[in-house]
């Protein structure tokens, strides 16, 4: 190798080590709830291997064992937070049995550390797949934790998630590279054929009972549909039909009236229903998740 070669290739080292450095930034997410110290128990693995982490919480009130709901919630959330921060997601059904224990590095430069159980469905997705590497549990395990089983979220994620983000480890260091790729929940992707769109509902607003699709506000505006048209809005749970009525496409809610059902663009710009000071999903029984489809049409 050549002075030349040897000083690119040490530049581009350098660049890259730069580029998705780990900023001392931990985020956690988790279905544990709050009642319990088990989001406490993670918290003090992580201060005990960095006191200068800074922690936040995305949400442990993912529904128990709903891994869906964890990878919306991340995708929701993580590209709001700078390149470098290391998302911990622990929603893991599977503890204790062979699903991978994975850091996957987007190409945005974020890191998540999380079971492979597909969780990163939609991370993978929309912020793309810079590397995937396996934890290795034989040397990024809380010490004197080899006998539990059951508290990976503690023993493993939390405790690899602290050491990446204080840089006590590289990234290279978690474990071996695995191929770019990871465990995937299928669901309906947004399309518009012969002047359908199609959808699904990945998640509710949990607050109100407002109906969110992942239809993005572009494909409604191909369909030909303007503010203050009425559209026809079909939902489905598999192959049930829960809900098919016209409602109104509004831009706030202040331009219909309380009780009245409505469509408008969420905070991520995709199609959304709500009833007006009401909650839509109480109402006409309507949840979430991949089996949860929905239909616009003019």
């Amino acid at each position: 190798m050549n002075r030349k070669t040897a000083l690119f290739l040490i530049h581009g080292w350098l660049m890259a080590t730069t580029l998705f450095a780990q900023n001392g930034v931990l985020v956690f997410q988790s279905d544990f709830g709050l009642k319990d110290g088990a989001v406490s128990a993670m918290k003090g693995v992580a201060m005990g291997v960095s006191p200068n982490l800074k922690i936040f919480d995305l949400t442990h009130e993912i529904p128990a064992y709903n891994i869906w709901e964890a990878a919306y919630r991340l995708l929701q959330t993580a590209p709001y937070y700078p390149k470098g921060t290391v998302f911990v997601s622990v929603c893991d059904p599977g503890v204790g049995t062979d699903r991978k224990s994975v850091v996957l590095l987007t190409q945005s430069g974020h890191y998540v550390v999380t079971p492979d159980n597909g969780t990163l469905t939609l991370i993978a997705e929309k912020m793309g797949i810079r590397e995937v590497r396996e934890i290795d549990e034989a040397v990024n395990c809380l010490r004197n934790s080899d006998e539990s089983y059951t508290f990976h979220g503690r023993d493993v994620y939390a405790y690899t998630g602290a050491r990446l983000a204080a840089r006590a480890i590289t990234f290279v260091q978690v474990g071996r590279k695995l191929p770019p790729e990871v465990k995937k929940i299928p669901y309906q992707q947004p399309v518009l054929e012969k002047g359908i769109l199609k959808g699904t509902i990945p998640v509710l607003d949990v607050q109100y009972g407002n109906v969110w699709s992942n239809i993005p506000k572009p494909l409604v505006t191909k369909l030909g549909v303007k503010t203050g048209a009425k559209v026809q809005v079909r939902i489905y749970s598999k192959t049930e039909k829960v809900f098919d009525d016209r409602v109104a496409l509004v831009n706030t809610f202040g331009e219909s009236n309380e009780g009245e059902n409505v469509a408008y663009f969420n905070s991520l710009l995709n199609f959304s229903v709500a009833v007006n000071m009401g909650n839509f999903a109480e109402k006409y029984k309507v949840s979430s998740g991949p089996d949860w489809r929905i239909e616009v049409e003019k």
